[in-house]
This record gives structure tokens, sequence and C-alpha cells, in this order.
């Protein structure tokens, strides 16, 4: 799969891995659909100019996820949606029991599933449906999947059993999904970031950010968002990564 004259869906893409990875794929020749339920996408949008389209839409919406493929699908012309990178999601906090011995709120772990993991198999099944339409490239390729799962996933700290369940999800549909999809010359891949410079880290206070920064093995920094694209970038272009999880997070584990 190359990125030059194909077309990717990226959601998440209004800030952050997502915004970053659209501005990789746009600089490699691709065109871009930003999907987000920010009003910010439309102006990240219009600064990657004609290669980008912007649509608004949440990842639990059928109706959203699905009018975002078929504006991909569109722009893609006779080679319809190449790919998708599937960066939308949110962190949550909270403990089973808090300090004054209340129970967490079931709503607010439901809520985080919900789009965490019911949001990337909702994009994930809509770009597949899509992608199996078009026709086979090199080695009979028509698309390829791109997750964001966490380390989280394997390193859960403290208050975290809503978000890591939710990231373990997606860890666990990858292998399942590739090996569905392979008849239909899809690959799926997801990548597990550790902690990065994005719009959810700036939320914490600048101690605990320094900190966790400094628990990096190497690079002792947090990582930057065109370091996820790049990797992004790659598993596109690169065959023969499917069906995997690549952590990319310098070496830390949580604690």
């Amino acid at each position: 799969m190359q990125v030059k004259d194909r077309t990717f869906l990226i959601t998440g893409a209004a800030s952050g891995l997502g915004a970053a990875t659209a501005e990789r794929l746009v600089a490699g020749g691709g065109r871009v659909v930003l999907c987000d339920l920010s009003e910010a996408v439309e102006s990240h949008a219009e600064k990657l100019g004609e290669a980008a389209r912007a649509v608004r839409g949440d990842v639990t919406s059928a109706k959203d996820i699905q009018a975002a493929v078929d504006a991909a699908v569109a722009l893609g012309g006779e080679a319809g949606l190449a790919g998708v990178v599937h960066c939308a999601g949110v962190v949550s906090v909270a403990k089973l029991v808090d300090r004054e011995g209340n129970p967490a709120d079931l709503e607010a772990y439901a809520h985080t599933v919900q789009i965490n993991l019911v949001g990337t198999f909702n994009v994930m099944r809509l770009a597949a449906a899509a992608m199996a339409k078009n026709g086979p490239g090199d080695d009979g390729e028509r698309g390829v999947i791109v997750n964001t799962a966490s380390i989280a996933a394997f390193d859960g700290q403290v208050g975290q059993c809503a978000y890591s369940a939710s990231k373990a999800g997606v860890v666990g549909m990858s292998l399942p999904a590739a090996r569905e999809l392979s008849r239909h010359g899809i690959r799926v891949m997801a990548i597990a970031p550790g902690v990065f410079q994005t719009p959810m880290m700036s939320e914490i206070p600048d101690e605990a950010a320094q900190a966790l920064a400094a628990s990096v093995p190497f690079p002792k920094r947090l990582g930057y968002p065109d370091e996820f694209a790049r990797l992004a970038e790659q598993i596109i272009t690169n065959p023969m990564l499917n069906g995997e999880v690549i952590r990319l997070d310098g070496g830390i584990r949580m604690q």
C-alpha cells in the first residue's frame, strides 16, 4: 500500500495523534478525510488544503461514520478508501471505591468503553466494508486499518480500569479481525502509544507530566505526535505488518 494518490480516513483528527497523522499522509502525497466531534477539524482540513476534507462525527454513531467513510470513498475516486487510522478516544480515571467508600459510577465506565472499544469496532466494520469493494493491488491488498490502543492495555495504573479494559479490547480485536479480513486483502494493526504530547496529556498537572517523561527509559521525554504518525505511515506501506500490536513507548513500563 502506497500513500501517494491514496485516500485515508483519520478519526480523532482535530488534534494530537490524528492531526499529526493527517499531516504526514498529506505530505506524502495522500488524501485524507478528517473525522472528529470538534469543530477544529474543519480548520485543520482547511490548513491541509485540497487534499483534505472534514466530516464532523461521533465514532459511536453508525450514521456519522458511514458519512465519513462515504466522503473518503468519494474523495478516493476509482481507488476508493485505501485505509483508516483510528485515533479517536477518551481517557478516564476513576477508582472502583473512592476515599469516601462510594463505588465507581457505572455509566462513566460504560461511556469509556462505548467510545474507545465500541467506537473502534464501529469504524473498523464500516471502513472494512468499503475497502472490501476495492480492486486488488499488489499481493491482492485492498486496504489497511490502523487502530490506537495504549500501553494501559498492558500496564494499567490505579484508577484505569475503564480505560485499560477498553484499550485491551482494541488489542484483543486485532488478530481475529486481521484473520477474518485477510480474505478481503485488508490488514489490521494497532499501535499502543506510551506517554505522548497530546491535548489529553495537557490536562494533567505539569509536575505529573514531567514525572511521566522522566520515567521513560529513553528518550527521557514525552513522545511527539509525528512519531506516532511515522509509525502509522510505516504500517500502511509495509505489507508484512498485520495482526500485531506495536508498543510505541520508549521502553516505559507503568506501575
